[in-house]
């Protein structure tokens, strides 16, 4: 049995173990002039299992689509499900986590469920992974939505495409609905799945998959406030938290444009080199049916 990856642009990919398939965010359909992997969300023929890292909309827009065209079941947060009920998924396709859940996706695949943090998107706009960033330590909750505004700026002076495409996903405070990762066990070996920068350090430093995606943008997240330094340290120390044998990277193409950006990833594989040197750096572009055990 082999396993696959597919990335679909973001932080959405589709693994697919032997002949299960399973989306990993759903997330396809973006702005004419964003970066592209040609992968749709109509071109899905296939899938058995939704997993979905927390509920904004560029990583669960999709799946209410996908899922009652190939009888996928969905798993995600309780806001992710809401979301998705409310779109007309079948109760019976739709299961709620929050963290701790084991889940058999077939005989010889299990994910088990973590709770995660998101991003601090209120900290500002994406920076390249280079970019030293410090302070916000210790605010409250009213301080970081007062923040929140200068976002509002920006996806304001958008073009109108992309400010539209933006604005139908707002969800309000509702926002990330509390962000999960999974770790999938196989036959060949085991995959950790992380879609945006945050982290509880008790709950990864526990982990030990044979390969991690590793969400690569915005400012990393650590036990609830923003990291001090950059975004490749970030990357670099999870990785060495979770000690894996492979790293791949989510979420950093240029999937709105104006709002998100490139990531140059030299920076991440100098971090990687210097603090998990036994960790590879993967970055197979997209849809190339990347061997995940190899």
């Amino acid at each position: 049995m082999t396993s696959t990856l597919d990335w679909a642009g973001c932080a959405t990919f589709r693994l697919t173990v032997g002949d299960t398939v399973v989306f990993l965010d759903a997330y396809l359909d973006r702005v004419a002039d964003a970066a592209q992997s040609d992968l749709t969300v109509d071109s899905v023929d296939r899938a058995d299992f939704i997993l979905v890292g927390h509920s904004h909309f560029d990583h669960l827009w999709g799946a209410e689509r996908i899922a009652p065209r190939t009888g996928a079941k969905i798993i995600g947060s309780y806001e992710t499900i809401r979301v998705m009920a409310a779109h007309g998924v079948p109760e019976a396709q739709l299961q709620p986590v929050s963290g701790g859940e084991r889940i058999r996706l077939r005989d010889d695949v299990i994910v088990s469920v973590f709770p995660s943090l998101h991003s601090c998107v209120w900290t500002g706009a994406f920076q390249q992974p280079d970019v030293v960033c410090l302070g916000d330590v210790g605010l409250t909750l009213d301080e970081q939505k007062a923040r929140f505004g200068a976002l509002e700026t920006l996806i304001a002076q958008l073009s109108p495409e992309a400010r539209a495409h933006a604005l139908r996903g707002r969800q309000g405070e509702r926002g990330d609905g509390g962000a999960l990762i999974y770790l999938i066990e196989t036959p060949e070996g085991s995959l950790l799945y992380q879609d945006t920068s945050g982290r509880w350090s008790g709950i990864v430093r526990n982990l030990r998959p044979d390969v991690a995606i590793l969400a690569a943008a915005g400012r990393g997240n650590v036990d609830g406030d923003p990291v001090q330094g950059t975004l490749a340290e970030f990357v670099a120390d999870q990785a060495a938290f979770l000690q894996p044998k492979r790293v791949l990277l989510s979420h950093h193409d240029n999937w709105l444009p104006g709002f998100s950006l490139e990531t140059n990833t030299a920076p991440i594989r100098d971090a990687l080199a210097e603090r998990v040197p036994a960790a590879e750096l993967i970055e197979p572009g997209y849809m190339a049916g990347y061997r995940l055990f190899d």
